[in-house]
């Protein structure tokens, strides 16, 4: 027998085992049994470490540090003097026409926002801080600041390089300017290679961390607060699985146009109810803002009960920040290529603001959860929404119930978004005919059911690794097309008489 062959028994053997086992459990815990072998073996994979003074550090996570660095100081800390030009260019009137794109410069920064400001930024944070403590909060903020600069430059680049397709829609993202950038440069058969892997990469990470996780803490939300143990989604949480593949089957079916214009409405709106209900909370407890401050830069650089001291506090806080504003990982870029401009760098501008945005909803959700030091009761494993629903909560009655309001709808618009993203993945791998289109909404959303089913430690392992598999190739090139962005934005800068340091 081959060794192929060995292996996909190997693989079949596994699968029917996780089914036996199963037995006579809930439909539930079955189909956890079945995929959390395989989410587990990839993740495995996806964080080959090295060791760095006796803690073992993912690759890609170092990769990403040294990225988001590298891509500051080389454009000369655009994340600060950019900052004011980039909300000047969100306010003005669009610079294009409507043969330049599919959606304004706002609704291409909206649809980004609804895949960043969502769970990852409400229980993403909740998952830092009782994995991490209160200091990986600080490194969630580094890696946004940082990763401003990440975001501009693969923004910029989709713009460049998107494809105006026949029917009047628009293909963009690491996919195209990995593969054509590179080409010009002499790389084609790296080119293809790289774009290759990040569209192989982009969709497991749509169906991990842009919709099983999503839809993971939404549904318990939901349990929690319809009785909890005793609740009936309690053991059939795949029917809110099911009811929410249902909606979100509904919207992506109309593409980018619909996707924007829910995202621009709903975003804002979510947005404006949570930070309120944030600021109520923190106003409250204005007096305790000084030692909240105090508690995570203490806890940054010398954290309590953490794996790793501060390495692994680092870690832990890096890992978040990816999963919440995606700098990096270049899925955002394939949002922005489908706005109506023919600057590519004016909307590398404005997708500055992303990172910025993402990260003041962190923070609000970080300063909810310390101040009201709920995250203390939550120290014996990882947790996400439970903690940041208690901490509410435990500031006014009937929070929970507005905050899963929230907490849904953010869910449904990060979905929706990533149903592009993968959407748009699979169809530069096998073509972008309306069947085959067709065949990945359903896979997507029957992973939508799956998500619901799985527990969260597995969720979260596999939503964090298809992000940093798709974040290798991207930054990759990224590196080789430095120059280019440099040289881009040093003429733009001349020619709309903006002034930079560069």
């Amino acid at each position: 027998m081959s060794l192929l062959k060995m292996r996909i028994t190997a693989l079949l053997a596994l699968f029917l085992t996780t089914i036996a086992q199963a037995g006579a459990t809930t439909l539930d815990k079955k189909i956890d049994a079945v995929f959390a072998p395989f989410s587990d073996a990839f993740s495995k994979i996806a964080f080959t470490s090295i060791n760095i003074l006796g803690v073992q550090v993912p690759v890609l996570i170092l990769l990403l540090i040294v990225a988001s660095v590298v891509f500051t100081v080389y454009l000369g800390f655009i994340n600060i003097w950019g900052f004011k030009y980039a909300i000047s260019q969100l306010t003005k009137k669009n610079n294009g026409d409507d043969k330049c794109g599919e959606v304004s410069s706002l609704q291409a920064l909206s649809t980004a926002l609804s895949g960043t400001i969502g769970l990852g930024s409400i229980a993403g944070v909740a998952i830092a801080i009782s994995v991490g403590g209160p200091g990986a909060m600080f490194w969630m903020f580094c890696g946004a600041f940082f990763g401003m600069a990440s975001k501009f430059c693969e923004c910029t680049l989709a713009v460049k390089y998107r494809r105006f397709n026949d029917d009047g829609t628009v293909s963009g993202g690491p996919m195209f300017y990995i593969a054509h950038g590179l080409t010009r440069k002499g790389m084609r058969p790296l080119g293809q290679f790289l774009a290759l892997l990040f569209a192989s990469m982009c969709i497991p990470a749509s169906l991990g961390g842009g919709n099983m996780l999503q839809v993971n803490q939404a549904t318990n939300q939901i349990i929690n607060i319809t009785g909890g143990a005793n609740s009936f989604f309690y053991s059939n949480s795949w029917i809110c699985g099911l009811i929410i593949a249902t909606l979100i089957g509904l919207t992506i079916i109309g593409g980018i146009k619909s996707i924007s214009k829910v995202a621009s409405k709903v975003i804002p709106l979510m947005c404006a109810l949570y930070v309120f209900m944030a600021f109520f909370i923190i106003f409250t407890h204005f007096t305790q803002i000084p030692e909240v401050f105090g508690t995570i830069l203490r806890e940054a650089f010398m954290p309590n009960s953490v794996s790793g001291g501060i390495i692994g506090c680092i870690i832990i806080g890096m890992r978040r920040s990816i999963q919440s504003n995606e700098a990096g990982a270049g899925s955002a870029p394939i949002a922005y290529a489908a706005s109506k401009t023919k600057e590519p760098v004016s909307q590398g501008f404005i997708s500055l603001l992303e990172p910025f945005f993402t990260i003041l909803v962190c923070s609000m959700t970080a300063f909810v959860i310390i101040i009201t030091k709920e995250y203390l009761s939550y120290n014996t494993g990882i947790t996400g929404i439970q903690l940041t629903s208690a901490a509410f909560s435990s500031a006014f009655p009937y929070a929970q119930y507005v905050l899963s309001i929230v907490i849904i709808l953010f869910a449904l618009t990060t979905v929706i978004s990533w149903a592009y993203y993968g959407q748009k993945a699979w169809g530069y791998i096998f073509g972008e005919g309306k069947k085959r289109i067709k065949t990945f909404q359903i896979i997507f959303c029957t992973f939508t059911v799956i998500g619901c089913s799985m527990n969260l430690q597995s969720v979260v392992d596999f939503t964090d690794a298809t992000m940093l598999a798709m974040a290798f190739p991207n930054l990759i090139a990224l590196f080789i097309l430095m120059p280019e962005i440099k040289k881009d934005l040093k003429d733009y800068c001349k020619r709309h008489n903006v002034q930079n340091p560069l």
